[in-house]
């Protein structure tokens, strides 16, 4: 696992947000995420350098769309970010969670 992915597996795992459970690399469809909550049906990435090149940035937006259009929330963060934040990374997680909690 990238060291990036790791380090946010390191605050979701074990049910530590919200008591909600985290997969991690879940296949949906043809495409696999980092990440997936089944019960919030939320999905997250964390993208590492390779994912900034055009190619890859297109490749990951049509994959997001085809993924969202299954009723799937996504949330997608750069290394940087987990790197220099992962604070603000996790409360972002935290408050889309209480957000889709409130559905049940």
């Amino acid at each position: 696992m990238p060291k990036a992915e790791a380090v946010v597996w390191s605050y979701i795992k074990n049910k530590q947000i919200f008591g909600q459970r985290f997969l991690r690399q879940f296949s949906i469809g043809s495409y696999i995420v980092d990440f997936y909550c089944p019960k919030l049906r939320l999905a997250i990435e964390i993208d590492g350098t390779s994912h900034m090149k055009k190619t890859a940035f297109e490749y990951d937006s049509d994959r997001q769309a085809a993924i969202e259009s299954l009723g799937i929330k996504f949330l997608r963060f750069r290394n940087d970010e987990v790197y220099e934040g992962i604070g603000g990374v996790i409360k972002l997680i935290e408050n889309k969670a209480e957000e889709l909690l409130k559905d049940f």
